[in-house]
C-alpha cells in the first residue's frame, strides 16, 4: 500500500466523520462513547461541563446528563484517570496498571514518593475495605513524607496518593458528587475483565484512538494521560500543504460526507490537539478561561462553531442559571457561515439547558 495523498478538505472530513460530528448522529450515549473512546471530565460549567457538551454536540437534544450519570452508576462506563471510557476498554489498561510506573522518568519519581509512604497507602486500602467509598478529604493523612509541588497539589498528600493508586489499579473513582470524586477499592468498581498483554494492548489502544480521530500524526506532543499520536497503526498519509507523517484509518477513506453545524466544547477532541487543529482547519483558537478578562479575544469559554468540514467562528456564551438564561455576549465570525443554522444551534443549546436565550445572536 502506497502513501495516501489527501487534500486538507479530505483530511478534515475524515476527522469530522470519525468524531461523529457529521450529519449521521450516533444511536445513543454508549454507542457514542465507544466511537469516541473517551469523554473528558472537566467541571467548568460556564455553559455546561465538557463531557455533557461533547455528548450534546453529537446526540442533540435527545441527550440528558442523567444518561451519563446512569451509565457510570451501572458501570457500563467507567471513570479512569479523569476520562470516561467504555468498561470493556479497561482490559487494555490493566497490564499498564500492573507495570506502573513503567519506564517513565516522571512516574518513577512519583513511585519513590509512594514507596516512602507505603504505610499510608496500606492504611487507605484498609479504610476503604472497611468503610466503602470515600472522598479524599474523609481519609486521614498518615504520609510520612509530604508531597512537594510548586503548584496547587503541594502537600495534598492523600489526593496524590489516591491518584497513584488509581494508576496502579488498586483503587478507582466510584462516583462523583457535585464534582468531587469518591474512591473505592478497584475490585468493587471495575468489571472483572482479564488484562490484554501490554504490547497488544498498546497496539489496540492506538487503533481505537486512530479510529476515533480518523487521522493523526504518528508522533505528537506527549500528554500525561491520553496521547495525541497514533503510532504505526493505520496507513501512512500525506496532507497537501502540511508537513510531517500522518496515519489515517483506512476505514475512513473514500466515504461519503454530509456535514452539519455544531457548537463544540473547548475541550472537544476535534480541536483538543491544537497543532492538529491548526494543520487541518487553519483555525485560530485558544481556551481563554485562564487569561485576564481584558486580554480575552473570544471569551471565557467560547464555543467553536463547526460548519460541515470547517471551523468558522466562536460563540461567547454563559449559562446564568440563577437568572434562568443563556447569555450570548458575542458571535465571532472567522469565515462566512449560514447565520440561520448557527442561530438554530444556539437556540437548541438554550432549550437543552432549560434556559431562555438572552443577548444578541447576530454576527
Amino acid at each position: 500500500m502506497g502513501v495516501h495523498q489527501l487534500s486538507r478538505q479530505e483530511a478534515r472530513r475524515i476527522a469530522v466523520r470519525a468524531q461523529l460530528l457529521d450529519a449521521a448522529r450516533p444511536d445513543g450515549l454508549l454507542d457514542m462513547v465507544h466511537g469516541l473512546t473517551l469523554l473528558q471530565h472537566d467541571q467548568t460549567a460556564a455553559v455546561a461541563p465538557s463531557a455533557h457538551l461533547v455528548a450534546w454536540s453529537r446526540l442533540g437534544p435527545a441527550y440528558s446528563p442523567a444518561d451519563l450519570t446512569r451509565a457510570l452508576a451501572t458501570r457500563e462506563l467507567i471513570d479512569l484517570q479523569g476520562l470516561i471510557r467504555p468498561a470493556a476498554d479497561l482490559a487494555l489498561f490493566r497490564a499498564e496498571m500492573a507495570a506502573w510506573p513503567g519506564d517513565s522518568a516522571w512516574r518513577s519519581q512519583r513511585a519513590q514518593w509512594l514507596e516512602a509512604n507505603d504505610a499510608c497507602r496500606r492504611d487507605i486500602l484498609r479504610r476503604l475495605a472497611a468503610d466503602g467509598e470515600s472522598a479524599a478529604q474523609d481519609l486521614p493523612d498518615t504520609c510520612a513524607v509530604p508531597w512537594k509541588s510548586t503548584g496547587w497539589t503541594n502537600d495534598r498528600n492523600v489526593l496524590q496518593m489516591l491518584e497513584m493508586m488509581v494508576a496502579r489499579g488498586e483503587v478507582a473513582v466510584s462516583s462523583r458528587h457535585r464534582g468531587e470524586r469518591r474512591f473505592d477499592l478497584a475490585e468493587r468498581v471495575y468489571p472483572d475483565v482479564p488484562a490484554v498483554p501490554a504490547a497488544e494492548a498498546a497496539r489496540r489502544r492506538n487503533e481505537r484512538r486512530l479510529s476515533a480521530l480518523g487521522i493523526a500524526r504518528a508522533r505528537a506532543a506527549e500528554t500525561m494521560i491520553e496521547p495525541n499520536g497514533a503510532g504505526d497503526v493505520g496507513e501512512e498519509a500525506q496532507i497537501e500543504g502540511v508537513r510531517g507523517k500522518w496515519r489515517v484509518d483506512p476505514a475512513q477513506l473514500d466515504q461519503p460526507f454530509e456535514g452539519r453545524v455544531a457548537l463544540l466544547s473547548p475541550l472537544d477532541r476535534l480541536i483538543f490537539d491544537r497543532k492538529r487543529m491548526t494543520d487541518l482547519f487553519a483555525f485560530d483558537y485558544q481556551l481563554e478561561m485562564y487569561k485576564p478578562a481584558a486580554k480575552r479575544r473570544w471569551g471565557y469559554w467560547a464555543l467553536p462553531i463547526l460548519d460541515g468540514d470547517r471551523l468558522v467562528g466562536k460563540v461567547d456564551a454563559t449559562a446564568d442559571r440563577k437568572a434562568g438564561v443563556l447569555r450570548v455576549d458575542a458571535i465571532h465570525e472567522d469565515e462566512p457561515f449560514d447565520e440561520s443554522e448557527v442561530t438554530r444551534e444556539i437556540e437548541s443549546l438554550a432549550e437543552w439547558l432549560g434556559l431562555d436565550l438572552a443577548g444578541s445572536i447576530a454576527v
